[in-house]
This record gives structure tokens, C-alpha cells and sequence, in this order.
């Protein structure tokens, strides 16, 4: 893959997967999105920073564990554990432990993959202030729409931006006052239903609207199936087929795949050859 340094001498991509909701998918699609990279011969470098579920971290730890009792070489990804760091003791530590491992892991990897937490926290405010691309996950309901701004119940039109919406908003106009590159923002709409389309066209319209005024792009996610889940406990996806023999064939297996090769197209990262 190709490596291209910035001002700095770095050559990584950050992603970030972030909202202030959980259950809305962004472990999963990161796992999957880390995959496909290094299927594709990336390097890439993990930060889990919910500090109490670490699912993330988890996968990898999962992973490695499968790789040596079968005897078998999986594409890893190193983890940067922000937890181990000596700043984690002292008041306000998050800042300098955040850009230690950060600067480290972006020396090393082609990408930088961030997976926050379900709330607003010191660590997931810097992880979105230094996003390249943010991936926020978004299931198909009012509910979770709520997460990126209010809806008059009467006409169905975005009265404002949430707070999250504003926190991202905040973050990108910092970076780019700063003179850093613009923010890549994807809403991917996650576990869509063919059920109920009528809010589902009213969802798509409020999102439309909203996403003309804070500037978010849409991608398609993750359908709800147990192939994107029931993996974990062995540290795999569906992405490692060719070396798991245990991983079948079947077709529903095959258009999973696509859906994760479709939602990395949509991501546009300069430089990625896709190789799965």
C-alpha cells in the first residue's frame, strides 16, 4: 500500500467510530472495517477507548488466542492500550495518554482505528477532534436519530442539531481553524428494514435535510445478521474465510461480504486497493 507523510511525518489515516448511543453497531463495524483493511494489505494500528466494555480490544485479544491454538496466520492489528499508559494516574490524564499512544500508533500504521464509547467522554471528544474520516453508526429509528438532532412531531422537519451534532460541528471547525484537513463525516444507516416504509422515507428525508445543513455524507451500513456477530469470541469475521476453513462458503455469507466491501468503497480512502 501506498504511504504518503504529512507535514509531520506521519502517513496514517485516523477513523473514528463515534456516537453518544450504544447498540448502535460501531464495535461491529469497525472490527469489519479493520479486517478489510488488513486483508487488503494495510497496516493498521487500534484504540479501543471504552474503557469498560473494550469490545474492540477484546476482538483482537480473541483473535490472537484462535491464531495460536489452530495454528493458523490471521492479519493482526496491533493494539495500542491506552489504559497501560503511566499518564492514566494522574488528574487530567486523558489528554497526554490520548495523543502518546496516538503519535505512536500513527508513526507505525498506514491506519489508526478509534472505537468510542456510547457517551460523551474527555477520550472520545479528542478522538473525534483528530478524525480524519468519522463513522458515525446509525440504526433505522427516531431513536436513534435523536442523536443527531430534533424533529417536530407535527411536520416532521429537523428543528435543530443535537448536542452530539454540535460536538462534531465544534471539532471540525477547531481542526480546520487550526489549518488541519477537513473531517470526512459518514452516517452509516445501520440494520435497515424493509418493514414500515413509511418512516423509513420520513427518516431519509429528515436525515437528507439535516445532513445539507451540518454536513454529513450517507453510506450504506451493516444489516442485522448473526454472521457480523457471531464470530467474535474467535477473534474472526466473515473476512477470513479464505484461511478458516470453519467459515462457510454459503451465499448469505457472500453478500455480507459485500455489504463490508460496499461500505469500505463508500468510506473513498485514498490509496486502498481492496483485496477480499
Amino acid at each position: 500500500m501506498a504511504q504518503n507523510f504529512d507535514s509531520e511525518g506521519y502517513m496514517s489515516r485516523i477513523l473514528v467510530f463515534g456516537n453518544e448511543k450504544g447498540g448502535a453497531g460501531k464495535s461491529t463495524m469497525a472490527m469489519h472495517i479493520t479486517s478489510a483493511l488488513l486483508h487488503s494489505g494495510a497496516t493498521v494500528g487500534v484504540m479501543d477507548l471504552d474503557m469498560r466494555q473494550v469490545s474492540l480490544k477484546r476482538f483482537f485479544e480473541n483473535r490472537t488466542v484462535f491464531s495460536k491454538t489452530h495454528d493458523v496466520t490471521l492479519p493482526m492489528a496491533e493494539i495500542g492500550d491506552i489504559a497501560a499508559h503511566e499518564d492514566i494516574t494522574r488528574p487530567g490524564w486523558e489528554k497526554p495518554a490520548f495523543e502518546a499512544v496516538l503519535d505512536d500508533l500513527k508513526s507505525r500504521f498506514d491506519y489508526v482505528i478509534i472505537d468510542c464509547p456510547g457517551a460523551l467522554t474527555p477520550l472520545s471528544a479528542l478522538a473525534h477532534a483528530a478524525a480524519d474520516t468519522l463513522i458515525t453508526p446509525l440504526n433505522d429509528s427516531y431513536i436513534d436519530f435523536d442523536l443527531l438532532a430534533r424533529v417536530d412531531p407535527e411536520t416532521n422537519a429537523v428543528k435543530g442539531p443535537s448536542i452530539y451534532s454540535e460536538m462534531v460541528w465544534d471539532a471540525r471547525k477547531n481542526r480546520a481553524l487550526a489549518g488541519g484537513k477537513p473531517v470526512d463525516w459518514i452516517v452509516a444507516r445501520n440494520r435497515l428494514s424493509s418493514l414500515n416504509m413509511h418512516n423509513k422515507r420520513k427518516l431519509g428525508d429528515a436525515l437528507t435535510d439535516l445532513s445539507k445543513r451540518i454536513g454529513f455524507r450517507f453510506a450504506a451500513g451493516l444489516s442485522d445478521r448473526v454472521v457480523f456477530r457471531e464470530l467474535f469470541t474467535q477473534g474472526l469475521t466473515l473476512l477470513d474465510h479464505k484461511l478458516v476453513n470453519s467459515i462457510p462458503s454459503k451465499m448469505s455469507n457472500v453478500a455480507a461480504r459485500q455489504e463490508v466491501r460496499d461500505l469500505v468503497l463508500e468510506l473513498k480512502l485514498p490509496d486502498l486497493e481492496l483485496a477480499f
